[in-house]
Order: C-alpha cells, then sequence, then structure tokens
C-alpha cells in the first residue's frame, strides 16, 4: 500500500502540468507546502497484492483539481511510474462487491478482461465495466465529462508495456 502511495504521488508531481493540478495556493507543484497523511484502515476481505494505485492516483487528483469522483464508480488496479494501469487479483469478489453496493460503473485494468467471465450474466448486464490501459483512460471515466489534460482534451502517445 505504501508503494502504492508513492508511486501515486510521484505521478501526480511528474504531470501536474499536464492534469492542471495545483496545491491550495494554486502552485504548480501540487504538493509545494501540502503534507498529505493517507490513512488505510484495516480490510475485512483478503487481498492477492497491490491494488489500490488507481484509486489513490484518482483521489489525489480529485483533491488537486476540486473535481469530485463520481459516486457510482469502483475501480481496483495497480500503476507504473508511466501512468500504465496493471493487472491485479481478485476481480470476481471485487466487482460482486461493488455490485452489491449499487455502483453502476467498474473501472478494471485492460489486461483483466478475462476475468469478466467469471462473473454471473445478470452482473454484466448491471454494470459499465471501463476496461483501462493507462491512468488517462481511468481519470477520464472516474469524472463526469472526463479530466483536464486527457486524452479526451488532446492527445497522448499510447504507452505500452511487456509487464
Amino acid at each position: 500500500m505504501k508503494e502504492s502511495a508513492h508511486l501515486a504521488i510521484s505521478w501526480l508531481r511528474a504531470n501536474a502540468k499536464t492534469y492542471q493540478l495545483t496545491n491550495m495556493v494554486g502552485g504548480r507543484d501540487p504538493l509545494e507546502g501540502t503534507d498529505i497523511h493517507l490513512h488505510f484502515p484495516a480490510g475485512a476481505v483478503t487481498k492477492d497484492g497491490p491494488s489500490a494505485g488507481v484509486t489513490i492516483v484518482t483521489c489525489l487528483a480529485s483533491l488537486f483539481s476540486g473535481r469530485l469522483v463520481r459516486s457510482d464508480v469502483a475501480m481496483t488496479g495497480e500503476i507504473t511510474l508511466r501512468g500504465l494501469v496493471l493487472p491485479v487479483g481478485g476481480i470476481k469478489d471485487k466487482v460482486l462487491a461493488a455490485h452489491r453496493a449499487g455502483v453502476k460503473r467498474v473501472i478494471l485494468p485492460k489486461r483483466n478482461e478475462k476475468d469478466l467471465e467469471e462473473l454471473p450474466a445478470n452482473v454484466r448486464a448491471d454494470l459499465d465495466f471501463v476496461m483501462a490501459s493507462n491512468l488517462d483512460e481511468v481519470l477520464n471515466a472516474s469524472f463526469d465529462g472526463g479530466f483536464p489534460g486527457t486524452s479526451s482534451s488532446h492527445s497522448h502517445p499510447q504507452l505500452s508495456s511487456k509487464l
């Protein structure tokens, strides 16, 4: 979890200008003069390795942009410093929990698409799945109207990874 938080903060700092993120006084480095404390209470569900990178980036992007994340979105996925979204374990349990909670949109790593086959047909039909390969896609799907600086506003070269 600590590594996910460090990756998220590093990626946001490196991309602050592109995504129009500022600190509380309008400075270009969102962390300058800002102290961040991230607390993750111990969960009741065991998990298969790190999976919170996309969620941490999205929360911090919301904080530093002043925009609210859609209230009907759930997400999972780990990240790289280059903004790629990596696959994670436990997709079936996570999606079923989101469905039970009334979530409408679920953002998952593109490389976990095969895991959707394990879900009951009624659950697949009820949810809007966004399969993301990079953080542009995550941020666009997380905020109403997309997110400033993402590929909806201008084009970014697609990064590929052999991971």
